[in-house]
């Protein structure tokens, strides 16, 4: 048996999270971006140091941690800001991601939770990519009801990410998000019986 890489991506509210938790649980050795992208810039690294320099000291808490909030309103509305985070962060998560692929067995469902995957072009480095879909109305749903955000400042993140069709554009698989769990556990069954036969 050989090792699958299976690329994972969706909007945000897309429910993305909750498939990786369910492969996850199921089997598959997960590499989240976004909690690298977390552990990149903890206190006492030297991604932290590095925003600090760029974006200055007003992006830190008084207990010294990362204020994302305050970070996220610099570089979502600043294309250039965002591209110079991504380039302090984005080489730290990539050695990061590397160490844990060399730790995982052979056999392994490598499962990459990549948010911006269709953005950065990433789908070549996967045998397989798979694209939570949900419709833009059910994104800023749940980001409004589940996650507190005001409705302006969830747009704003929808808008700043891939559009549904060029996310689409790059599926192997796709995952409709936009009705019950029930439904969606189905199709994630579904889905792991597949990537067990491909890796076989």
């Amino acid at each position: 048996m050989s090792r699958l890489r299976v690329g994972l991506t969706g909007g945000i509210g897309s429910g993305k999270s909750e498939v990786s938790r369910r492969l996850a649980a199921a089997g598959a050795v997960l590499i989240d971006s976004d909690a690298l992208a977390r552990e990149v810039v903890e206190p006492g690294t030297e991604g932290l140091a590095k925003i600090v320099e760029e974006f200055g000291a007003d992006v830190l808490t008084a207990e010294g941690t990362l204020n994302r909030e305050k970070l996220g309103s610099i570089v979502f509305s600043d294309p250039e800001s965002l591209a110079k985070l991504n380039a302090i962060t984005h080489p730290l998560i990539g050695a990061r991601s590397a160490e844990l692929q060399d730790a995982a067995p052979q056999d392994a469902v490598l499962l990459f939770d990549v948010p911006l995957l269709a953005e950065n072009g990433l789908k070549p480095l996967y045998d397989l990519v798979v694209v939570v879909d949900a419709p833009v109305e059910t994104q800023l749903a749940r980001l409004t009801d589940l996650r507190g955000m005001n409705e302006t400042e969830a747009r704003k993140r929808i808008a700043a990410q891939a559009t549904r069709e060029q996310r689409l554009a790059i599926a192997d698989r796709v995952i409709d998000n936009s009705g019950s769990l029930a439904r969606l556990a189905e199709q994630v069954e579904e889905l792991w019986e597949d990537l067990q036969k491909r890796r076989s």
